[in-house]
């Protein structure tokens, strides 16, 4: 996929100024610039913007509705699986398992892929998805999300989707975006033409264009990391975090940081920063670190180079990472170009021959 340049941020500005933009408006222009395409694709964005306004309707009236809490059961990363998180769950599947859009599918939330009933035709495309990330901040009204990430099937048309459908590198993704359901829900995605945010409006039950090609801004403000866990990571991620507080010649930053992968994420995209989640020795279950690479990473760095930034696993582009196996874990830095880089170099510099 292309990153678009920055002069294509005041054309798509200046094309929708003043003007009401629904997502459905948006994709089908964006849809034109490709007379090859389909239509499939832009259908199943909107059905995943239909989830979100069903799954937001469920977190804005939470504490109303017998939704909070936990459902008493564990899902596949040992992670106390909460009411909400099974609801968003199920919408995304329901929505999107009879259309013949889709080959397969696959939820953070399950131990094996998600095939399509057998009653039901199968499509072009690859759905994978996280239905609520930092859904253990549910009660008590934090900000959660959904990330979700759509590639092409490589598996032969007509035949039931496969587990190397879903083990493709974050190079090969055709979309990716996530929801966030907070004081506003705001949905942000990309198609491989810039990233684009859109309101929903609960009046209407519509998202509309409001933030048109966002670009990472180049001064950054913000770097959020859980550093309660500083004794536990290597001496790289370490340094590298006192430099960011301004030792060792660097510029200091503020911290902030929620717990909450999509929360974080939005703020450092629209106010410039970084966000990590090193590999630690706290936890002899995640020797890679916590967050997933399929279902969080892959999708988040092709956000961030859409806008302008960048994803690290520390060495090497979280986009170019093959996955081995679908809840594959991987360290996490992402954020402004520059600042990544730079915890590459301190992570070359100290930890180089470690794990």
């Amino acid at each position: 996929m292309s990153v678009a340049i920055n002069g294509d941020s005041a054309r798509v500005r200046e094309a929708y100024n003043g003007k009401i933009v629904t997502i459905e408006r948006f994709i089908l222009d964006q849809q034109r610039s490709h007379p090859e395409a389909t239509g499939t694709l832009t259908s199943l964005l909107y059905d995943i913007a239909l989830a979100a306004k069903l799954i937001a309707n469920k977190t804005t009236r939470a504490g109303l509705v017998d939704i909070l809490g936990s459902t008493g059961r564990y899902n596949v990363q040992g992670e106390e699986v909460q009411k909400l998180d099974e609801y968003a769950d199920s919408i995304l599947f329901k929505l999107n398992d009879h259309t013949g859009r889709v080959a397969v599918m696959a939820s953070e939330e399950h131990p094996d892929i998600l095939p399509i009933p057998d009653h039901y035709p199968t499509g072009p495309y690859v759905l994978l998805y996280d239905p609520l990330d930092g859904s253990s901040n549910i009660d008590v009204n934090v900000s959660v999300g959904t990330i979700f990430a759509i590639y092409r099937r490589r598996s032969p048309q007509g035949s039931p989707g496969s587990l190397e459908d879903c083990l493709q590198p974050g190079r090969a993704l055709v979309a990716a975006g996530y929801v966030i359901y907070g004081s506003s829900t705001m949905l942000v995605y990309s198609t491989g033409q810039g990233v684009h945010g859109f309101t929903l409006d609960p009046s209407v039950g519509e998202f509309f264009l409001s933030h048109p090609y966002i670009r990472m801004p180049a001064k950054p403000k913000y770097y959020s990391a859980n550093q309660g866990y500083t004794p536990f990571w290597s001496e790289g991620v370490r340094r590298f975090t006192e430099w960011l507080q301004g030792q060792d010649g660097g510029k200091p930053l503020s911290l902030r940081y929620i717990g909450s992968l999509v929360a974080d994420f939005h703020r450092n995209l629209l106010a410039g920063g970084i966000f990590y989640y090193p590999a630690d020795s706290r936890d002899p279950r995640y020797p890679s670190g916590k967050l997933r690479l399929i279902y969080e990473c892959a999708p988040m760095a092709f956000l961030a180079e859409q806008a302008g930034g960048a994803a690290s696993d520390g060495r090497r582009p979280i986009l170019d990472i093959q996955p081995q196996e679908l809840h594959q874990r991987t360290p996490f830095f992402v954020g402004n170009r520059e600042l990544v880089a730079k915890a590459e170099e301190y992570i070359r510099t100290y930890d180089e021959g470690q794990p």
